[in-house]
């Protein structure tokens, strides 16, 4: 099990009966000094997370209180290793909805879309601001990643995350237009070029880049 930014360890006391194979990662050089004393036989990584090589990952089951700041950027780069076995993240609420929305949903965005192709995704449970010291201005949700095969693969991931990050850079736009610079048959895919981006599915957007990658 890997725990991220464990802190002053009150999740990580927990854990570390439940496994004999614990590491974790603190940037905070004073939390990882009495880390590294109070759980001697844990892995300890002080180091930035978004620098940790993502096959230390693999086939590990992801745990963390992710600050608000780089959940985003983390996710999108834990994604990129599908081997893990699952993910449990403490997120700001709005972060969590964002992640489970779908098609058609106000706030369905890249995030979204990115996240859902690889992984089904649970938010479990709120969590008020008053469980926290200092309190903050947002509440935080308890959510599931659970790594899943796409019902459809995307031939080149980089082509599928490039059409994504296009569509959502003009999201008020349809996808005819934020997509422009490609040459989509769209009749042929049996996709409306008149739908926004938000409105489309996983699918959709893994048709589209799979039809761009093989032309």
């Amino acid at each position: 099990m890997v725990e991220i930014g464990p802190g002053r360890g009150a999740l990580t006391s927990e854990l570390a009966k439940a496994t004999t194979e614990l590491t974790l990662i603190e940037l905070d050089r004073d939390f990882a000094d009495d880390l590294k004393s109070r759980f001697p036989d844990a892995e300890l990584l002080s180091m930035d997370v978004l620098n940790v090589p993502l096959d230390s990952f693999a086939t590990r089951r992801i745990v963390g209180n992710l600050p608000y700041n780089i959940s985003t950027p983390l996710l999108l780069h834990l994604l990129e290793e599908p081997r893990i076995v699952d993910m449990h993240f403490m997120l700001q609420k709005a972060v969590a909805l964002r992640l489970a929305a779908g098609p058609g949903e106000k706030a369905r965005g890249r995030l979204s879309v990115m996240a859902q192709y690889r992984c089904q995704i649970h938010p479990l449970f709120t969590v008020p601001a008053s469980s926290f010291r200092p309190v903050p201005k947002v509440e935080s949700m308890f959510v599931r990643f659970t790594p899943t095969e796409p019902q459809q693969v995307a031939i080149d991931f980089q082509t599928y995350t490039n059409i994504v990050k296009n569509a959502f850079s003009q999201r008020r736009k349809t996808l005819a237009n934020s997509l422009s610079n490609y040459r989509i048959a769209w009749e042929k895919l049996g996709l409306d070029s008149q739908m926004r981006a938000d409105h489309a599915s996983v699918s959709d957007y893994v048709s589209i880049s799979n039809h761009v990658d093989t032309q």
